[in-house]
């Protein structure tokens, strides 16, 4: 019978609550892609894991991606019950002697999903963790997760009196390629789950989310916020310029007020927004449509009044660009006061300007 091994370790980056966590079980599988004949080789034992730098690894390996706001949960057409990864991630935490068999489940369900051409072989690591810090409780919960990206590291070691240079591929701990963290939380509605998916994002080859995992993002403030936020940006970016005649100065000033309106208000109202961000009627009509097509191309439903999620606008904050690119010369960074900022063409030098207004300089 396997000995379960237990230890502490700290995690960092989107999980800066933790103090510590028990990296109760570690099982490691070899998986590959059975339409290129690559074989699954399967572990009988968890890890003996004795080193205390490499379990600190691990943890940060592991547990470093995750954002807890970024919840799904296991569907399934029909019936919950029928989602594999559930069927076999209860087992794990009904009776926890049954982790290396539901393991090696989880392993052979896997393979049999891992038969798009991109598909690339990998280890498959499941884990069992506890003391997970989760909505301001600890809970347990269950890692499964899936490298395929090697990359080749420089190994300088002494020889006699000088020094060898050799090389060796290995996994980067930085850069996780896929990972799924199910909290012991929310059963009966499929769990609150988290998922990383670094690799293979092609809608032909999302087989870890749609065909292995068959989760689907919940319904929350975090989501809605985020989906919103992310509409917005495209729609000021690339749909307003193809419909509108309007500068990057205006699109710059409209990506301003959006970020201005999710960071000082405490609920989203699309009638409101679109008033007070947008202001034209014929530009409101155009995005109430682009609303529609997004959320059918992008399958999300987006409530037309939800609660802003504050990680959430952190989040898309990263990615709403204030700046003003002009040739390779100059980058001009704008913050606000659309009224101080005037465009032209000056037809002696055959080039386009901008005039700014201000006070002072820094």
């Amino acid at each position: 019978m396997a000995v379960s091994h237990h230890y502490r370790i700290v995690s960092s980056r989107a999980m800066t609550t933790i103090d510590s966590v028990e990296l109760q079980k570690v099982i490691v599988h070899k998986v590959g892609n059975p339409t290129r004949g690559e074989a699954l080789k399967l572990s009988s034992n968890p890890l003996t894991l004795n080193d205390e730098i490499v379990r600190g690894l691990l943890s940060k390996y592991f547990l470093g991606p995750f954002n807890e706001h970024e919840q799904y949960h296991f569907t399934h057409l029909s019936d919950l019950a029928l989602n594999e990864v559930y069927h076999y991630v209860n087992a794990m935490f009904d009776d926890p002697k049954q982790f290396t068999l539901q393991s090696a489940q989880l392993a052979q369900f896997l393979y049999s999903k891992s038969t798009h051409a991109k598909v690339k072989e990998g280890e498959l690591y499941v884990v069992q963790f506890g003391n997970v810090p989760f909505g301001g409780e600890y809970t347990e919960a269950i890692g499964i997760f899936k490298s395929e990206t090697k990359e080749t590291f420089l190994k300088v070691f002494p020889h006699g009196e000088s020094w060898e240079v050799i090389a060796e591929d290995g996994i980067n701990i930085n850069k996780l390629d896929k990972g799924c963290l199910i909290y012991k939380k929310d059963r009966e509605n499929g769990y609150v789950v988290c998922v990383v998916d670094n690799t293979n994002k092609q809608n032909d080859a999302q087989y870890w989310v749609t065909d292995f995992l068959q989760v689907t993002r919940s319904a929350n403030s975090y989501h809605f916020t985020d989906a919103a936020m992310g509409m917005c940006k495209l729609f000021i970016s690339n749909e307003l310029p193809e419909k509108f005649d309007v500068n990057k100065s205006d699109q710059i000033d409209m990506l301003n007020r959006s970020m201005d309106y999710f960071k000082t208000k405490e609920d989203f109202k699309f009638a409101e927004f679109a008033q007070e961000v947008l202001h034209h009627p014929e530009v409101i009509d155009s995005f109430t449509q682009y609303k529609q097509t997004y959320e059918v191309a992008r399958q999300v439903a987006i409530e037309d009044e939800f609660n802003i999620h504050l990680s959430a606008v952190k989040k898309q904050q990263r990615v709403f660009k204030s700046v003003l690119k002009l040739d390779k010369s100059f980058h001009v960074y704008i913050h606000g006061r659309q009224d101080l900022i005037e465009k032209g063409y000056d037809e002696v030098k055959g080039k386009h300007f901008y005039k700014l207004y201000f006070d002072e300089e820094s």
